[in-house]
């Protein structure tokens, strides 16, 4: 499965870092930033965690949601958030339904070895549930930046 650009954004239900629960359904009305990443406390998705923490500021002058997901568990969330004081939700798709959802857990290969994970992606989501932008196989450099503008052109 795969989400496209003008298509419905699939409903989803995330536990979340601190014992909570994100459901797409309670973030109508507002503009989301739903960025699928492979695993907590790796280089790139420090980096890129950091860019979004970095740039929340900005994001909630917009009045966007951003919501970090990984199969990570929650509490790999809680210290992960932790540790880089990350100031918006880390989603926890331990089951894979969201990602699967979202098209994001794809076949990768390395070495020769075939093996299922987690495709670098984000989606913009606008205040009626319609993906916007979609960027699949992201480069962190620059990546956040990116989002920012496309989501000023929404409003």
């Amino acid at each position: 499965m795969t989400v496209d650009v003008g298509d419905r954004a699939p409903a989803f239900t995330l536990a979340t870092d601190g014992g909570g629960t994100i459901k797409s359904s309670e973030l109508k009305g507002k503009n989301v930033v739903l960025y699928f990443y492979p695993k907590d406390n790796t280089s790139g998705c420090t980096k890129e965690a950091c860019d979004f923490g970095d740039h929340h500021p900005n994001f909630k002058k917009l009045s966007a949601v951003v919501i970090g997901v990984s199969r990570d568990s929650v509490k790999s969330h809680d210290g992960f958030k932790a540790k880089y004081k990350l100031p918006f939700a880390l989603g926890s798709d331990e089951d894979g339904k969201v990602s699967t959802a979202y098209g994001t857990w794809i076949k990768k290969s390395m070495y020769g070895r075939s093996y299922m994970g987690m495709e670098r992606a984000t989606f913009l989501i606008d205040k009626k549930g319609v993906v916007r932008a979609a960027w699949r196989k992201v480069k962190v450099p620059g990546h956040v930046e990116d989002v920012l503008e496309a989501l000023k052109a929404l409003d």
